[in-house]
């Protein structure tokens, strides 16, 4: 086992990581970097128009344009005339433009979604291959504790504990309705 970093460190320093860590960051940014790279143009666009609709810089534009138009079809503008004094135009502008942002959130959202998806279907590979790995440690170490004669090898739990787990049966378990913990199906 490595020894911990007890350097001294400036406040500028931050603590050293394992390898693996940095290691499995950089796979990390490299997968969002390739995804980005091959997503379609549409989904691009899409993102795009997206990341605009939602900042700062496109209530300002919006506040700017409506605003205009409203107070220039009031009457309240000198020497120019009122295009839309109803307000139809305005109200028609308005809709479509928002049925078409809608559809390029939900775009992105279905996208995002499917991304959230792949890395939930990892985070429960990563998980099954933990749970295998520790019920072999626990029955490795339960098996070493009873040669030795320890009489924690005995444990109950540790029985249990060394059993693998099986995914069907535990999804299977949580689709079902709520019933005593202690119950067996």
């Amino acid at each position: 086992m490595a020894a911990a970093d007890t350097r001294p460190r400036s406040a500028g320093d931050e603590p050293r990581m394992a390898g693996v860590i940095d290691r499995n960051i950089a796979a990390l940014v490299r997968r969002r970097q390739e995804q980005k790279v091959s997503s379609g143009l549409e989904d691009q666009v899409a993102d795009a128009i997206t990341r605009f609709a939602g900042s700062m810089k496109f209530v300002y534009l919006h506040l700017l344009v409506y605003g205009g138009w409203i107070v220039v079809n009031l009457g309240s503008v000198p020497g120019v005339r009122a295009f839309d004094p109803t307000f139809v135009v305005l109200a028609m502008v308005a809709s479509v433009e928002a049925i078409f942002i809608s559809t390029f959130v939900m775009i992105s959202q279905n996208r995002m979604a499917a991304i959230a998806d792949q890395r939930a279907d990892l985070d429960l590979q990563i998980s099954l291959l933990g749970e295998h790995e520790i019920t072999k440690l626990v029955t490795l170490v339960a098996e070493i504790a009873k040669r030795m004669d320890i009489p924690a090898a005995e444990d109950p739990e540790l029985d249990e504990l060394s059993k693998n787990v099986s995914p069907e049966r535990v999804l299977d378990r949580i689709e079902r309705p709520s019933s005593t913990s202690g119950e067996e199906g």
